[in-house]
């Protein structure tokens, strides 16, 4: 009884292990990222050998592993796989790059942490994830949601006194030398643009993984046509610049690989698993936690200096997100995606489940 009681809990846990795992990973890709496009790494080179990295190290463990679960290849499946690979891959990360290079990548990151809200909008629209406020539950990740959002906009626009830690003693304050007004408005833009366009790659791929659930293989064609589509793109943008191809035993070499095979592979994998028990929504919604450990990290490494701001906004972030795992969390596994059916209409306040007409009342 004991072991089965164990073994509910790490099956309740694995979900919120994974995400977080993710983004500790995202997190590492986001500084080694910036270091070498500072160098002068071309972002569209970038995504492009990051995806193939990722294609060659998935490829294989997807021919195999999936060999026994892979469906048949459609048209359709193939055509959303295409967008899937345009989406994200192409769409997404060029746009963030260059709306980091138009402003800063505090800016950048502070822009992106909308992404666990438009994420739940599309969700709601597309019946995803179904909401009814007089279910506590269903409040719970509402609000959740958008206590993650703006907890990320209160690590970065509200700074207060710094905090002494010890291993900051001593380091100056680094040089944040602000952007002008028209620089500003394409960063938030293209940022914005890039945002919905991650968002719309979640959803879909909530979407095909119903028809086509091999996340293994999913990963793997993702990651191919991502180099394929980012190899057009690239070879037009940096066209007479053959230069920017190069790459050797450096930083570059070392940031390829670090972001195709963690946050492109195992990063789509992931996500992939996650959003088949749990959806869409709370997957992203522990994007805003990769502003918690990339300040962590940046005070580390970099002995940054921390600000009362920044830990305000963590704990409004950490309360977040658990509102969001309470309000998950008696969400049925599910084959596919989350639905929450109808729930009776009694006037106490119900604890809604997935998949089931039955309530639970408080």
């Amino acid at each position: 009884m004991e072991e089965v009681r164990k073994r509910g809990c790490m099956e309740k846990a694995r979900p919120v292990i994974l995400v977080v795992l993710l983004q500790v990973g995202l997190a590492g890709m986001d500084i080694l990222s910036k270091a070498v496009l500072n160098k002068g790494m071309s972002n569209y080179v970038l995504v492009v050998y990051r995806h193939a990295v990722a294609t060659l190290v998935m490829a294989p463990f997807a021919l195999y592993f999936d060999k026994k679960v892979r469906p048949k290849m459609t048209f359709m499946i193939f055509f959303r796989i295409t967008l899937l690979g345009l989406l994200e891959p192409v769409i997404d990360q060029n746009l963030y790059y260059l709306g980091m290079k138009y402003t800063t990548a505090t800016f950048a990151t502070a822009m992106y942490n909308v992404l666990p809200a438009i994420t739940f909008i599309l969700a709601y629209i597309f019946g995803l994830e179904r909401v009814k406020l007089r279910c506590i539950r269903s409040a719970g990740k509402v609000i959740g949601t958008l206590a993650t959002v703006g907890g990320a906009m209160i690590m970065t626009l509200v700074k207060g006194p710094v905090l002494d830690l010890f291993w900051t003693k001593g380091a100056s304050a680094p040089n944040t030398a602000g952007t002008d007004i028209h620089s500003a408005i394409k960063g938030a833009v293209l940022v914005t643009i890039g945002c919905f366009s991650y968002a719309c790659f979640m959803i879909l791929q909530a979407v095909t993984l119903r028809t086509y659930p091999a996340e293994l293989s999913l990963t793997a064609w993702i990651c191919l046509m991502g180099t394929i589509e980012g190899t057009v793109v690239a070879l037009v943008m940096e066209k007479g610049n053959p230069g920017a191809w190069a790459i050797g035993w450096d930083a570059k070499l070392l940031t390829v690989t670090y972001s195709g095979i963690v946050c492109s592979g195992i990063g789509y994998y992931v996500g992939g698993i996650v959003m088949k028990t749990k959806g869409p929504v709370f997957v992203t919604a522990f994007s805003p936690l990769g502003m918690i450990i990339v300040a962590i990290m940046s005070t580390i490494i970099f002995a940054e200096q921390m600000y009362l701001g920044r830990v305000l906004g963590a704990v409004v972030i950490c309360a977040g997100l658990y509102l969001v795992i309470w309000g998950k969390s008696k969400d049925y596994k599910y084959p596919s995606t989350p639905q929450i059916d109808g729930e009776s209409a009694q006037p106490s306040v119900q604890l809604c489940r997935n998949g089931q007409d039955g309530v639970e009342t408080l």
